[in-house]
């Protein structure tokens, strides 16, 4: 097992142009499992490859266990990879694909046969050793793909969207084990995925990524709780969390007809912030209390239910999601006002985009309303 760091690391495709990565500083620690997650381009299969040793460093540094191996080739590192394609030989049984490494390094055949049986039997595969992956199903061969890692007892194992390819059902299944997999075998792991519900469920730390810069690390409560700006707000949280401008008078949020503190922080030099709220974090009720808003869209889902809006006399490019009872949501159509439970409502600065209430990490980067709007565009 191994630390991992990133120090000022960048990766450089076109002289002048932005990097892919940029100055990226990075610490996992020995047996940590972290999360890369970010929009499409945002750098993350970028990062993992360079730790890899499968793209250039062109700036910084790359140090595994504190040894620099920035120019080091990708054998000598010591590192396994999962990929999103298996990469499983159609012509090997699942034992040859599994031992394949461990025959080319020249380790003696009863030891490889070791080695396998050891991994296949943490990986419930060892009725399937002699099976070709043709005969296996998108999870089992997978756990090949682990396996082939896992019997080379490397220092960090990287995992680039291993489970993009599995139906909705094997990604739940499999990402549980991958987890319970990892912190059973105390490896230092690097996964990448553009899925936040795996990194939030599976990552004891998640870097979330943008433009190839690093905009927060944390454990996936804090990140969810205290998002450091706001596009790491709009990004984290599913449904998203709902963004939008509001009026400040006299340190009071003015919400509709409602006048909010929120506690905590001093608004009384602001005139205007971006306000957050979670769909969990609010209320509604039909007195007039709060931001009107007509209901255009229900989903029901059994023992809760959405219901999405446009708010009225707010600014806002997103419609408003707030979650209700499942037994009996508002109807589409009618009018309802919301009210947010001002303890977990999440304010921002409306020119750099970062944090109001509640300390945030030295070098956060600034961000706007339109990083949150771009990102909604590219999902629709």
């Amino acid at each position: 097992m191994a630390s991992v760091t990133y120090d000022q690391s960048s990766r450089i495709y076109t002289p002048g142009a932005r990097p892919a990565i940029n100055q990226l500083d990075l610490e996992v620690a020995d047996g940590e499992f972290l999360v890369l997650v970010g929009p499409s381009g945002c750098g993350k299969s970028t990062a993992l490859r360079m730790l890899a040793g499968l793209e250039e460093v062109n700036e910084g540094r790359i140090l595994i266990g504190g040894e620099d191996v920035s120019h080091v080739s990708p054998k000598d590192r010591d590192i396994a990879m999962v990929f999103q394609n298996y990469a499983l030989y159609p012509h090997m049984s699942v034992a040859e694909n599994m031992g394949f490494a461990l025959k080319i390094a020249g380790v003696s055949k009863d030891e490889r046969a070791r080695r396998v049986r050891d991994a296949a039997k943490i990986l419930d595969l060892e009725a399937y050793l002699d099976r070709k992956p043709k005969a296996l199903s998108g999870g089992q061969r997978q756990r090949v793909a682990m396996g082939r890692a896992i019997v080379r007892s490397p220092k960090v194992f990287l995992m680039d969207e291993p489970l993009s390819n599995l139906d909705a059902k094997l990604r739940v299944q499999t990402r549980t084990q991958i987890a319970a997999l990892t912190r059973e075998l105390k490896t230092t792991t690097v996964y990448v995925t553009h899925d936040q519900v795996e990194a939030m469920t599976m990552g004891d730390r998640v870097c979330v990524l943008k433009d190839g810069v690093l905009q927060q690390v944390d454990s996936p409560r804090n990140l969810y709780d205290a998002p450091a700006n706001v596009f790491v707000a709009g990004f984290i949280g599913s449904p998203a969390m709902s963004l939008f401008k509001v009026k400040v008078d006299s340190g009071e949020v003015l919400l509709g007809n409602e006048r909010l503190t929120v506690p905590g922080v001093d608004l009384r030099s602001k005139s205007e912030v971006i306000l957050g709220m979670r769909p969990e974090d609010m209320e509604v009720s039909n007195d007039a209390a709060g931001i009107a808003m007509v209901v255009d869209v229900l989903e029901e889902l059994g023992a809760d239910a959405y219901i999405y809006g446009t708010p009225q006399d707010v600014h806002t490019f997103q419609p408003l999601i707030v979650r209700v009872g499942g037994r009996r949501p508002p109807a589409k159509g009618e009018k309802v006002y919301i009210h947010p439970a001002p303890e977990h409502v999440h304010l921002f600065d409306v020119e750099t985009g970062l944090r109001l209430n509640g300390d945030i990490p030295e070098h956060t980067p600034h961000a706007t309303l339109d990083d949150v709007e771009a990102l909604a565009e590219a999902e629709d």
